[in-house]
Order: C-alpha cells, then structure tokens, then sequence
C-alpha cells in the first residue's frame, strides 16, 4: 500500500525516509502534506518552542488563584482582581461550552 519515500529536509538538506508506517500514520490522521523537516530538524524546532509561522512564543506570566466555583489553587494568564470570579480550568471549560 505504502512504499517508503526519500524526502530531502526543507532546513538542513539532507536526505531522510519517510517510511510506510508513518505515511499510514500520515493517512490515518488525515495529513495531506509530506513532513518537510528530516526529524532531526523536527525535534530540534519543537524543542526551540516555535510556533507555525516561525516565531519564538514569548512565556506567559501565570498568576496564581483560587477557583470561584470549586476552591481549587490554580493559575491564569492575567493578574486577577477582586471584581470578577476567576475559574479553574475544569470549571471553566463546561462554563464556556453551555454558552455557545
């Protein structure tokens, strides 16, 4: 069904196998483009924490907090204030998922 293929890696230029198996896997989770990184150039490029257009994500700042709904310490993307209940990420999901 599926025959191994030699790809030629979009950032070093080296050859590499895009083997049978993970073009299945390719196929299975409905990929439609062939990798274009050897995986060495993958690892290296996940681990430098780059999104899709290239750039570097800067790290959020967490601040910690107590759920409003369940008491659970837990952490969010912005100072919280007294004004307005912060939730949980368990207790948020089902918040927002019932208000669409």
């Amino acid at each position: 069904m599926f025959e191994e293929k030699v790809l030629t890696c979009k950032d070093c230029g080296r050859e590499f196998t895009f083997s049978a198996s993970e073009q299945e896997f390719y196929a299975e989770k409905g990929f439609t483009n062939e990798p274009g990184r050897c995986p060495e150039c993958r690892s290296a490029r996940k681990a430098q924490g780059r999104n899709n257009n290239g750039y570097s994500r800067p790290q959020r700042e967490m601040f910690p907090a107590i759920c409003a709904n369940c008491g659970k310490e837990t952490t969010v993307p912005f100072q919280p204030t007294n004004d307005k209940p912060v939730y949980c990420r368990d207790c948020y999901q089902p918040r927002t998922r019932n208000n669409w």
